[in-house]
């Protein structure tokens, strides 16, 4: 029997906000709340969940060893951080990009991802059904 994929939902700066930042555009639900939907929904994998304002300890889960694949937002680190992508770039492990709010049709400084070239693929707009899209890609 396989083991389930170990994947890893990767959240940046500010997302520990969700459900109360901006609930316009972010929602008016918190990420652990929805992470309960989001095991439920995807019981073939093996799901885990860490958020951090920090560059440095994102660049750190990247480069843990541990993982089938991530779904990574880096908010707004997606536009400014080239450690991200650089850690994004020299690991093995499948990152799938996602975002919460359509990026294209925000300020002009958010439209461009550092992160996205070195990505498997790019989901964004769809509100925290960004994230259920992104999984889909690890599923079998």
């Amino acid at each position: 029997m396989m083991r389930a994929k170990q994947i890893l939902i990767l959240n940046g700066p500010n997302l520990n906000l969700l459900g109360k930042r901006e609930p316009e555009t972010y929602g008016a639900k918190s990420f652990e709340e929805y992470f309960v939907e989001l095991k439920a929904k995807f019981p073939s994998l093996n799901l885990s969940y860490f958020q951090s304002n920090l560059e440095g300890e994102l660049v750190n889960k990247i480069q843990e060893e541990d993982w089938d694949g991530i779904v990574l937002n880096a908010a707004g680190y997606s536009h400014t951080s080239v450690v991200i992508r650089d850690a994004v770039a020299a690991v093995e492990t499948p990152v799938v990009e996602v975002h919460i709010s359509n990026i294209t049709k925000r300020e002009i400084f958010r439209h461009d991802s550092l992160i996205s070239p070195v990505c498997e693929g790019c989901v964004f707009g769809f509100g925290l059904k960004s994230y259920e899209l992104g999984l889909n890609y690890f599923t079998d």
